[in-house]
């Protein structure tokens, strides 16, 4: 008894497939023939496309906040950390002497 591989298609594979399905210059078998596909994950994905389309432009313009992470006063106090670890460890293990 031989099990069937499942396909694998990337994103990329998908959006091709529903903007084509969307479009509806070809019919959803014409589609799935097409790109290999059966007719309803070809119905799937347009729904799932349609569905998400209208979150795409939600975000809003202007400056993106500052990365708390990266502020240089916690960057420099990092350095500061390390070195001290790092001259703690050299004495502590005889290098650097």
């Amino acid at each position: 008894m031989s099990e069937k591989n499942r396909k694998s298609f990337t994103s990329q594979y998908k959006a091709k497939v529903a903007l084509e399905a969307i479009r509806g210059i070809k019919t959803l078998n014409e589609i799935a023939q097409e790109f290999a596909v059966h007719p309803t994950q070809v119905g799937e994905w347009k729904k799932a496309l349609l569905a998400q389309a209208p979150g795409i432009f939600d975000g809003k313009r202007g400056p993106k906040p500052d990365d708390p992470s990266a502020s240089p006063e916690r960057l420099y106090s990092e350095i500061v950390r390390l070195k001290m670890e790092l001259d703690w460890l050299k004495k502590k293990s005889g290098i650097g002497q």
